[in-house]
């Protein structure tokens, strides 16, 4: 009994997890967090930056623009939403 227990709680692959800013929090128990990943580009080899825009479900409302958050990657919540609040990491000023 103790061993299924162990089996359900390590995941296949893990989630995938996320650090950004909240840019939008317009919608209700959706906010807009932009991340910015810094690659090389494949021919140049500058480090360039490329921002995306994860809708997040956050069901308390607890994020505001300009909010540091962490997200975490979960099954499909609607047509955009991929992606669940973890933590408020540092408040808006």
């Amino acid at each position: 009994m103790a061993d299924e227990q162990v089996v359900e709680e390590s995941r296949a692959n893990a989630r995938k997890v996320r650090e950004g800013l909240v840019v939008s929090d317009a919608m209700e128990a959706t906010v807009v967090v932009a991340v910015v990943e810094r690659v090389r580009h494949p021919r140049y080899g500058k480090t360039v930056q490329r921002t995306k825009r994860l809708y997040v479900h956050d069901g308390e409302n607890a994020a505001k623009v300009g909010d540091r958050v962490r997200v975490v990657e979960t099954r499909p919540l609607s047509k955009l939403k991929r992606w669940r609040l973890s933590e408020v990491l540092e408040r808006a000023r």
